[in-house]
């Protein structure tokens, strides 16, 4: 800890283990690299309360969005059977961020410019070859560019490494560093500031190309259309990651053994900073760019067909190839389990890092290297050893060239009708049924483009912040562990492609008083959806003891135990699609001028969506699994737009009072004013319960749910609590007693019983009312004006928001938030 005063003695005062005298850090101790990045501002200084003694930063930033756009078209007729026209748009957006954004910046010092520039084009002919033969081709292009680029923000000097930092050996590796950026500085725990350029200046190009052609044909009682196409998708992205590498200071280092062995309120993240003694580092290799490509055909064939004047049919049928997105250069490395050799099974050292050419028996290798390594084909990792085993490259050893089999036989059927009940239009009844195919859009890939072979991930513990090859504790060259991989994979056998099974039946009267009903079932099924699931698993059992859930037992992380099916990895995220969803309702429409002055419309929704990809773990398109055992079935329940019931009713009445008048005065101040107004009655929203805090280890970093052992309920009773002068009213929306966490043994498995999103949120009564009136200002011009009262929330509902779902808080089951009370907004217009 003395390295920076070379050739000096410990400054007076200070033992290893004690405080710094006045807790002031001696001037020759302070690292020379933290020295000249506070210099050079990377951290804002404080603008209020200076004088005593505790500053504070208070500032803002301009965040503008610029944005220009160009539109042409032109149409041209050769003849009356041949026609052309052409469209094209091209838009500027750019947006500034005062801070980086997409990273944990959340210091004002370094922001960046988002440039999203896109255009798209179409070039579509017509040709009437006969009166009941058309031929419509087209060539459809867009595209877009991302280009962010970081900026110095609030007091920073330069995005580069500043004078009087020592840059000789300040990374581990030789690749580019753009910009020559400054490292990343994390200070966790109670500092909590951090600085991150992120992986800026970053690009991404996108374009998508399609040719179609599309006939129309009428014979007889048909209407056929039939047709085909074909695309060509071309993205080129920078992957995400710092070569510039990131440092991560907490207080451990500078907490003292001596001073307070067991107080966690010793140390700083800062003064670790300021002595150059972070807990970790991590620097990617080399941020490489892909070059990802997908192409897709389509043919089709639709027969509309009048079968007599009260029925029509709609038959079709529909056929998509859409083999997998692939990288052009086969720049990709997956993780394939008929590829893992259980021979060569990876060996480990002392230090949980895998056995290297270097390691001896003395190491805890005996046997020398781990069997199983090898080297990458990118040249700024030559001769660093990576663990190779179960990895596969596109066109090696059977591995497709989207990583995954494609599945061709994407056939989906169309099928529809309407039929006139009475034969006079009054009641007609409609259905259809149809199959879509989707692709994947391409994060599976992009997510992958990291994976070893091609690049490579370092973190190392307790390095020299001036050269993070050399341990802090002894100053000597740190071994650069050949750490076991994470791997973001696709499972080959398991990827067909996503469908969408979509149904309707439903009726439609009109009443004599223009009133007109409809009723309809409506239901979606969704197959093969998309997620990502664990496959490197330890045995349940092991559970409770790595998540520190037995007494006595701490906590230690799962990817070190050599009985996992693939040693020498961590987590292996594969995508899989293999969920289902489904959504089912009864939704009703009715559309009425009841009178000359008042015109209503209302609609209700009696429904029922459930899915797993909405999981509070992540959600959505490639969202991972709670519990990666069980699957995605563990996460299945309400989807998380889900509301049982929703009521909305619109209206406009023009009230008729004085609007007739003899008193144009009257007639045109009084009269003519009109009404309207939105009313919203709607349930709630799901809520999912997890356990958190202490509970809510699993040893595998999924999110736990406790058990349900009461019966659920929603008092919605106000909290008392001790004193009262300390607290601001708050309400129990539902019990709490009814969750207790797993019982946990040494062998029993930690995962609650409660399902995905079982509770529901406090539902909505909303009404949003206005009153306006035109008055004329010129009848010969046209022009008038406009004056509006609007209101929001307009009888002051208290409409409660969110609820606190987390068991280990200490507001579990209560409001934590209310949507808006009442806004009054007063406008007026002027049309001319």
């Amino acid at each position: 800890m003395f390295a920076n005063c070379p050739g000096q003695a410990p400054p007076a005062g200070i033992t290893s283990g004690g405080q710094f005298p006045g807790n002031v850090i001696p001037s020759c101790m302070i690292n020379p690299n933290a020295a000249a990045l506070l210099k050079a501002g990377i951290f804002p200084g404080p603008t209020t309360n200076i004088a005593n003694g505790v500053g504070t930063f208070v500032g803002g930033a301009n965040a503008p969005t610029n944005l220009r756009e160009e539109v042409v078209r032109i149409d041209h007729n050769f003849s009356s059977k041949f026609s052309i026209f052409g469209h094209y748009i091209a838009e500027q957006v750019t947006q500034s961020f005062a801070t980086s954004q997409w990273s944990g910046d959340n210091v004002p010092t370094v922001g960046d410019t988002f440039g999203n520039p896109s255009r798209s084009g179409v070039i579509h002919t017509t040709y009437a070859i006969s009166p009941t033969l058309l031929n419509e081709a087209a060539f459809n292009y867009n595209g877009n560019v991302i280009n962010i680029v970081p900026y110095v923000a609030t007091g920073l000097t330069s995005l580069a490494l500043p004078s009087g930092y020592v840059s000789a050996n300040s990374r581990l590796f030789t690749g580019p560093n753009n910009l020559t950026r400054i490292p990343n500085i994390d200070l966790s725990g109670g500092t909590g500031a951090q600085f991150e350029i992120s992986s800026w200046p970053w690009h991404n190009k996108a374009d998508d190309y399609q040719i179609r052609d599309d006939i129309s044909l009428t014979k007889g009682a048909h209407q056929l259309k039939f047709g085909g196409s074909w695309a060509i998708y071309k993205k080129v992205q920078d992957l995400f990651g710092q070569t510039q590498g990131g440092f991560t200071f907490n207080k451990d280092l500078t907490a003292g053994s001596a001073a307070c062995p067991a107080n966690t309120t010793c140390g700083n993240s800062f003064a670790s900073f300021l002595l150059g003694a972070p807990v970790s580092y991590q620097e990617l290799a080399v941020q490489d760019h892909g070059y990802w490509n997908n192409v897709s055909w389509a043919a089709y064939v639709q027969d509309n067909w009048r079968v007599n004047n009260r029925l029509t049919l709609n038959l079709g049928l529909r056929w998509d190839g859409v083999p997998h997105t692939y990288e052009a250069n086969n720049r990709m490395g997956n993780f394939y389990p008929r590829l893992y050799d259980p021979a060569k099974a990876a060996t480990f050292n002392n230090n949980n890092s895998i056995c290297g050419p270097t390691d001896t028996a003395a190491t805890g290798c005996p046997g020398g290297a781990s069997p199983g390594l090898g080297t990458s084909p990118n040249s700024i990792l030559a001769g660093v050893p990576l663990y190779l085993n179960g990895i596969g490259i596109p066109g090696q050893n059977g591995v497709p060239k989207g990583l995954v089999n494609n599945h061709w036989a994407a056939f989906g059927p169309r099928l529809g009708f309407a039929y006139d009940l009475s034969g006079g239009g009054k009641t007609v009844v409609r259905g259809g049924f149809g199959i879509m195919y989707e692709r994947i859009q391409g994060n599976d890939m992009y997510n992958a483009g990291p994976n070893i072979p091609f690049s490579l991930q370092v973190s190392l513990n307790n390095v020299e912040m001036t050269n993070p090859s050399l341990s802090l504790s002894t100053g000597t060259a740190a071994a650069r562990p050949i750490n076991a991989a994470s791997i973001v994979g696709l499972a080959v056998d398991n990827y067909k492609l996503p469908a969408s099974y979509q149904y309707s039946v439903g009726v439609q009267h009109s009443f004599a008083a223009k009133t007109v009903l409809s009723v309809s079932y409506v239901g979606n099924q969704g197959r093969h959806q998309n997620d990502y699931r664990n496959i490197n698993l330890p045995d349940q059992s092991q559970l409770p003891a790595l998540a520190g859930l037995i007494p006595g037992k701490p906590a230690s992380p799962y990817q070190t135990i050599p009985t996992l099916p693939y040693p020498g990895f961590t987590t292996i995220r594969n995508a899989d699609n293999e969920a289902n969803t489904h959504y089912n309702g009864l939704q009703v429409d009715l559309n009425s001028q009841i009178s000359h002055d008042l015109n209503l419309r209302a609609f209700y929704t009696l429904s029922r969506a459930v899915d797993p990809t909405t999981a509070g773990s992540g959600g959505g398109d490639l969202g991972t699994v709670s519990n990666p055992y069980a699957g995605w079935v563990y996460d299945v329940g309400p989807s998380g737009y889900d509301r049982t019931h929703i009521a909305v009713v619109d209206f406009i009445y023009d009230i008729p009072l004085l609007r007739h008048s003899q008193s144009r005065l009257v007639r045109s101040t009084v009269g003519g004013w009109q009404v309207s107004g939105i009313v919203t009655l709607e349930t709630g929203l799901p809520l999912n319960i997890t356990l958190g805090g202490a509970q809510g280890g699993n040893g595998i970093g999924g999110t736990n749910r406790p058990n349900l052992t009461g019966a659920i309920s929603y008092p919605q009773t106000p909290v008392t609590c001790t004193p009262a002068s300390k607290c601001y009213q708050q309400i129990q929306y539902f019990d709490p007693a009814a969750f207790t966490a797993p019982t946990v043994t040494a062998t029993s498995s930690p995962w609650g019983t409660l399902g995905h999103n079982a509770l529901r949120g406090p539902g909505r009564d909303n009404w949003n009312m206005s009153l306006f009136k035109s008055f004329t200002l010129s009848e010969s011009r046209g022009s008038r004006f406009e004056l509006r009262l609007e209101t929001f929330n307009t009888w002051n509902h208290t409409q409660f928001n969110a609820v606190d779902t987390t068991k280990a808080d200490g507001r579990f089951g209560q409001f934590t938030s209310a949507f808006d009370p009442r806004i009054l907004q007063l406008g007026g217009k002027i049309y001319f």
